[in-house]
């Protein structure tokens, strides 16, 4: 696993905290930044030390293997001389320094390794980090505007599932129907008059027809 990857689960775990308090956007974004600026910092300077470990051991590498041939060329004067025991002697020390000598260039391959690690990490930050500072504004406007829709929407869910809006519903069917009794009312006005004048009407029908009657009482007893 690249330190890049630790570097992407160490901010979810500590970002996503954050984010579930709907802290403040452009907080957040500015502290995100932040981390990978300080993780590429801590990349560069690892790399730069394994860098330098290599040289080290590269330098140390080069004086073992002039160790490995100087002792070789030991042996091969003590052969010419007949000196075998010499030569054994060398070529004991030959094998020490070869020995060393494979451990410190596997060394120095792992550190090639580790090398090429922290390069392909930092290339891969340094590309997320400027694609974040590219978008930064854009997801601080964004981040700000789903807050206040999420509060807006919080809010219209709060009240549909209060008796705030049942007591509206009420308060309206209150108003009609007080706007229906009073067209009640004014009805109720109209027909009393209406029956007022038909009334009098119906009064003078009959005293006319009483006098009507009357007068026809009178005719009667005068012919008599």
């Amino acid at each position: 696993m690249g330190i890049f990857t630790r570097f992407k689960d160490i901010v979810s775990s500590n970002i996503n905290a954050m984010l579930d308090k709907a802290e403040d956007p452009e907080k957040l974004i500015k502290l995100m930044i932040q981390e990978m600026e300080d993780t590429l910092v801590e990349l560069k300077a690892s790399c730069a030390g394994s860098m330098a470990s290599k040289k080290r051991v590269a330098r140390s590498l080069d004086t073992i293997r002039s160790q490995v041939e100087e002792w070789e060329k030991r042996a091969e004067l003590a052969v010419e001389k007949g000196r075998d025991d010499l030569a054994r002697e060398a070529l004991a020390e030959k094998r020490r320094f070869g020995e060393e000598l494979d451990h410190m260039e596997k060394e120095v391959g792992n550190l090639d390794a580790v090398i090429t690690q922290y390069q392909s990490d930092i290339e891969q930050l340094e590309t997320k980090l400027g694609k974040a500072r590219q978008k930064r504004h854009a997801l601080i406007q964004r981040a700000s505007q789903a807050q206040k829709r999420y509060k807006a929407q919080t809010a219209i869910r709060k009240v549909d599932s209060s008796d705030a809006f049942s007591r509206f519903e009420a308060f309206e069917n209150r108003i009609e129907r007080m706007e229906a009794d009073a067209d009640l009312v004014n009805t109720k006005a109209k027909t009393t008059l209406e029956d007022e004048f038909v009334k009098l009407e119906g009064d003078e029908e009959l005293e006319d027809e009483l006098s009507e009657m009357k007068k026809k009482l009178e005719a009667n007893k005068a012919e008599s």
